[in-house]
């Protein structure tokens, strides 16, 4: 076992490496957009100071294994004094690669540790049902580590895009078929957005989705960051649906690791009529099947199926595309320090 740990280093990568991370993420089959330094770089002004830390292979000469771990501390507080560490939808590991598991945690716990992390979350990408997630929640319990509410979603659905176009088109429910033929036969029109004054636009949708539907979002400089990072490499588009020149409705749509993500939607209260957002997430399907993406995520559905859900009508609107309902595993922590989490609790 010391001969195995002795082969494996862990390493801290910096800006120069940006590219070299971004590769063993997209490459990966466990890769997520929510692991990519440009979404370091988004969360990095709210307050989460991020690090990519990746596992050596000093024999194969290659990255094995990694995180980009997200550090958070009380205001005016320095790392070392106490942080918050949280890994969202990774780490990016092979959970079929089991001698893999002990050096990479044995290494990231000795790293964070050092650096006066008093507790890290883990959110994984993987699902309840698949082998890969009960090796991940039997190993997360062989370490001690206890389930949390998670951040992210529990659930989502998501869409297997390796059939042809026409069999995705079958696959949908009838309405949502003819509600996408409808917005198209109706005038309505989808582009990419390709200006600030575009997200600006959107934004001003947004706003009137998150009051009509009772829910929070972030400032117009969130989603401008988010449309700058990851457009101009080609790992996202915001969709915009119009007619007859008027803005009726858009998506942010990420791609990453050969995943499409619907990441964020606004529509008006005009138009309605028009579908405009059947056709919006039928473009976005089609964009990421043609830039090689296998599966299109929905991103988010409620807990259960239950009408009385607060999103039910979300939870509808996304099943209708004929994905299929996954749970991922959940979050889960490892305390460091039991008192410094009891104090940091209060302020973070």
């Amino acid at each position: 076992m010391q001969a195995l740990h002795q082969r494996y280093t862990l390493h801290l990568l910096h800006e120069a490496a940006r590219e070299v991370w971004n590769r063993f993420v997209d490459e990966h089959p466990n890769g997520h957009f929510l692991q990519s330094w440009e979404w370091g770089e988004l969360k990095a002004p709210t307050g989460w100071l991020p690090q990519r830390l990746v596992l050596w292979d000093r024999e194969q000469l290659r990255i094995v294994a990694g995180a980009q771990v997200l550090c958070r501390t009380a205001p005016h507080v320095p790392l070392r004094m106490g942080h918050l560490a949280y890994i969202p939808k990774g780490p990016v590991l092979d959970w079929r690669q089991p001698e893999l598991w002990e050096p990479f945690f044995t290494r990231l716990h000795e790293h964070l540790k050092r650096q006066g992390a008093v507790a890290l979350q883990v959110e994984s990408a993987e699902e309840t049902e698949t082998e890969g997630g009960r090796w991940v929640a039997e190993w997360y319990r062989r370490w001690q580590m206890q389930p949390l509410h998670p951040v992210q979603p529990l659930r989502s659905i998501v869409l297997d895009l390796s059939p042809a176009e026409e069999a995705l088109l079958a696959g949908m429910k009838e309405k949502w078929r003819y509600n996408v033929r409808l917005a198209a036969r109706r005038g309505v029109t989808i582009r990419v957005a390709e200006r600030p004054a575009d997200v600006r636009a959107w934004y001003n949708l947004y706003r009137v989705t998150s009051e009509r539907d009772h829910f929070g979002i972030h400032d117009l400089e969130y989603y401008l960051r988010v449309w700058q990072l990851f457009a101009p490499q080609n790992r996202l588009r915001l969709l915009l649906a119009e007619h007859e020149g008027q803005l009726l409705a858009g998506i942010f749509v990420g791609l990453f690791a050969r995943q499409g993500i619907y990441l964020y939607g606004a529509s008006g209260n005009e138009k309605r009529q028009l579908m405009p957002n059947y056709l919006l997430q039928w473009e976005a399907v089609r964009w990421c099947k043609q830039q090689g993406a296998t599966t299109y995520d929905f991103w988010g559905i409620p807990d259960t199926d239950a009408e009385g859900e607060a999103m039910a009508g979300v939870y509808r609107f996304k099943r209708g595309w004929g994905g299929r309902v996954v749970q991922y595993i959940g979050s889960y922590q490892h305390v460091y320090q039991p008192w410094l989490m009891r104090l940091a609790e209060r302020f973070l």
